[in-house]
């Protein structure tokens, strides 16, 4: 059993709001830091290419309407261009890469949010559609399907990822776990028009502890945050848009340990890339007292099905093959 240390690195900053190629190539830059300083692993924001929609936030459908359309613009296909890049700068630094993406569906203006797994060999080898919009980002993503629930096996370790409000839904995590998850990326956005008595960074940091506890695996997360630029283009329709997306404690990113303790110190609204030393070995011991994967757990009184079949949007017969059928 191969059982790995590594370093890993997680990234908190903006994008190049609404400009996915400067935005590609800016995390293009951030792989080569991260690598130069010995990470293995580089876990980016969620929808860090290239904006989240939060003009749904503070504004009305209608005004956002048109936001919603420069979004798709800069949105990418997967695999594309942007991909390439992504990939090339993975293999050339020899790390792995996980990153938030708009990514267009098949329909025309169709969006997903979806984290890209990349190896260190430049492979796209997974990509995970969050399965359910939080609030007003149904305004903007399709929901993903089950066939993007899976983890994935890699050189440091199997992967996961769910983004942003996914990670409090227990049965994803669940299922992600099951399937031997060791390495779980849960990335989210700076949100600071959460009610006022919502401290949204200890909430992220709540949540991953709460997966790495149960678990016994390592939770890294890595948050984006709302540059000036962000707040200057929302202006242009929201005059108060500072007031609105300005907030203390909007952004956490960090590690979180099998133990559910931080590890190290996390980045709290402030731009910058936090690293940490993984040891998988330490994920054993802690399963002895408490495995809800195996002895800690009754599955013959718990029955969790997960459809992990794509979502067909059509299903095409002929004549002929129909009349068959119904012989």
């Amino acid at each position: 059993m191969n059982l790995t240390k590594f370093k890993a690195a997680a990234v908190q900053a903006s994008p190049v709001f609404l400009n996915a190629k400067a935005t590609t190539d800016k995390a293009c830059n951030i792989i080569a830091e991260a690598a130069k300083n010995g990470a293995s692993l580089l876990a980016f924001p969620e929808v860090f290419i290239s904006a989240y929609p939060y003009w749904n936030w503070i504004m009305t459908p209608v005004q956002g309407s048109r936001w919603y359309e420069k979004l798709y613009v800069n949105s990418i296909n997967v695999p594309g261009p942007e991909t390439e890049m992504l990939c090339n700068a993975a293999r050339e630094n020899n790390c792995h890469v996980v990153i938030g993406v708009n990514e267009r569906g098949q329909s025309f203006g169709e969006l997903y949010n979806t984290n890209l797994i990349i190896d260190n060999h430049g492979n796209i080898v997974g990509k995970h559609r969050k399965l359910v919009p939080t609030w007003a980002e149904k305004l903007t993503w399709t929901g993903g399907d089950g066939s993007s629930l899976k983890v994935y096996n890699t050189e440091i370790g199997p992967i996961g990822t769910l983004a942003c409000g996914e990670n409090t839904n227990t049965l994803a995590r669940f299922a992600l776990l099951a399937q031997g998850e060791l390495i779980h990326i849960a990335n989210y956005i700076s949100l600071p028009v959460a009610p006022p008595d919502y401290n949204m960074a200890e909430a992220i940091k709540i949540r991953a502890a709460a997966h790495s506890f149960e678990g016994k695996v390592f939770t890294i997360v890595s948050c984006s945050t709302i540059s000036k630029e962000i707040i200057e283009m929302m202006k242009e329709d929201v005059p108060n848009a500072e007031e609105l997306l300005t907030r203390k404690d909007s952004a956490f990113t960090g590690f979180i340990g099998p133990n559910g303790a931080v590890i190290g110190e996390p980045l709290i609204d402030e731009e910058g890339i936090v690293y940490a030393d993984i040891d998988l070995a330490k994920c054993i011991q802690p399963k002895q007292m408490h495995d809800i994967l195996g002895h800690y757990n009754r599955f013959d009184i718990f029955d969790l099905r997960v459809n992990t079949a794509p979502r067909k949007n059509i299903t095409f017969t002929d004549d002929e093959e129909s009349l068959q059928k119904e012989k």
